[in-house]
């Protein structure tokens, strides 16, 4: 699952790449993330942190709006994609997004956006070394 494996990493990514926050989103509006943020038990002081965008403006300024019409088709209108971008210093450095034409949402196949995954990634971004 995506939040507790940010969460069980939080060491690798914080000690070992020197991520100084994991940003969690979703169109949504603050009190549901607070509740989600609750049920996920993220400790005060970490460094996930949930964020709702009610209005999707994140979400469009990222082009990370979920249109196709599988998903839209059953009510997910207005969504984001299952999505990570990795900054460094005000850059997007890594984008990966989970998506394919089976599964637009990418629910079923979320791995290229897991924790373990993504600091792979993060890693191999300056050839193993950070």
């Amino acid at each position: 699952m995506q939040v507790p494996g940010y969460l069980s990493n939080i060491k690798a990514l914080r000690d070992n790449l020197g991520i100084d926050e994991v940003i969690i989103y979703c169109v949504n509006d603050g009190a549901v993330m607070e509740a989600w943020e609750k049920d996920q038990e993220v400790p005060e002081e970490s460094l996930v942190n949930f964020m709702g965008d009610p209005y999707g403006y994140v979400t469009e300024a990222l082009d990370m709006k979920l249109t196709h019409s599988g998903p839209e088709s059953v009510g997910l209108v207005g969504r984001c994609k299952r999505f990570v971008v990795y900054f460094e210093d005000g850059v997007a450095r890594l984008v990966r997004i989970a998506e394919s034409d089976e599964d637009p949402a990418g629910d079923e196949f979320p791995d290229v956006t897991l924790a373990e995954n993504i600091i792979s990634d993060i890693k191999a971004l300056d050839g193993g070394e950070l």
